[in-house]
């Protein structure tokens, strides 16, 4: 990704963390795969705001990228890189002018006057560091190869119970995605070296999967808590009973007192996500709702009317004028 993250996003580089996942939220709402099939613009568009959500999301990566450590893809500017493999290295004499004092007192003023020295000294005479016979290859600049990103949307399910999912990469070759049970939309699963192969035998990076899941039509996730609206009939609702309920583990019967109103919460102990980590799962979160019959018949009407009469009551009193 060569592009400004927060430009990407649509968000100032003052931006709270919240507001960069809200930016991202958004963009993955209305550009998504599964909701545009076949847009490819929408789809870059997605690509690159889980790019750039991944970037940001970790304050420290954030905090590096803003002082230029690092660009837009996470990799670390050339600069950067070359002057640390140096500087650590052993021997090294102008290790210790990244901190001023000592590099100033030798007559080096920035990292590009090191650079110049390092390179005459390394190329003058074939005399190394020191004043010594070196070999080059010792010094030979090694990097670690550059992290790649993709997006991959999974099911809801899959979110909750963890899935192997393949991925196709663009040498052609497959690899297998284990997607963790319990994962959230916009995390990312990380595939050890299988990123960019790396320079002068430097480690290959990694390849790093965003994951998008896509909504649920009848379940609803909040952490690790699952919500479902739970339709229940009039007589249900005025003489209770037990009524089927949908769970992420299949149907389970529920009982609904008599006298329930819509907006009730029933809760499920342990019907929820995995926490990951923990051992323990959240719980699902039944929301009552009355639905009237598709037709008030003359029957139902009239026993109403009788029973309004002698028990009718305000439901709204309690509200404010």
């Amino acid at each position: 990704m060569s592009e400004d993250p927060y430009s990407v996003l649509g968000v100032s580089k003052t931006a709270s963390q919240d507001e960069i996942k809200k930016a991202y939220r958004r963009i993955a709402k209305e550009c998504h795969p599964d909701l545009k099939p076949g847009d490819a613009a929408a789809e870059a568009r997605f690509k690159a705001a889980a790019s750039a959500y991944d970037l940001l999301k970790d304050p420290e990566t954030r905090a590096r990228f803003d002082r230029g450590e690092i660009d837009a893809s996470g990799q670390e500017r050339a600069q950067q890189q070359y002057y640390r493999q140096y500087s650590e290295a052993a021997g090294n004499p102008y290790r210790r002018a990244q901190a001023g004092g000592a590099g100033q007192e030798a007559g080096f003023e920035d990292m590009s006057d090191i650079f110049a020295e390092f390179m005459r000294r390394q190329g003058g005479g074939g005399q190394g560091f020191g004043g010594g016979q070196g070999t080059q290859r010792e010094y030979e600049f090694h990097a670690p190869g550059q992290d790649r990103r993709y997006a991959m949307e999974i099911s809801f399910l899959d979110a909750v119970f963890g899935a192997v999912k393949p991925i196709t990469m663009p040498s052609g070759d497959k690899l297998e995605v284990r997607i963790p049970a319990g994962i959230a939309d916009g995390q990312t699963v990380r595939l050890r070296g299988k990123g960019d192969p790396g320079f002068g035998g430097g480690a290959p990076g990694d390849a790093l999967v965003t994951i998008g899941v896509a909504p649920h039509a009848v379940f609803r996730r909040e952490g690790d808590d699952i919500h479902v609206r739970l339709p229940v009939s009039l007589d249900e609702a005025v003489l209770g009973g037990k009524v089927p309920a949908p769970t992420i583990d299949g149907r389970v019967s529920v009982t609904i007192p008599a006298g329930t109103s819509s907006g009730k919460t029933l809760r499920l102990k342990g019907k929820g996500v995995q926490r990951r980590g923990k051992g323990t799962r959240g719980d699902q979160l039944i929301e009552i709702a009355i639905v009237m019959p598709d037709t008030v018949d003359e029957e139902l009407r009239a026993f109403m009317e009788g029973w309004r009469k002698k028990n009718g009551y305000d439901p709204r009193k309690d509200m404010p004028a």
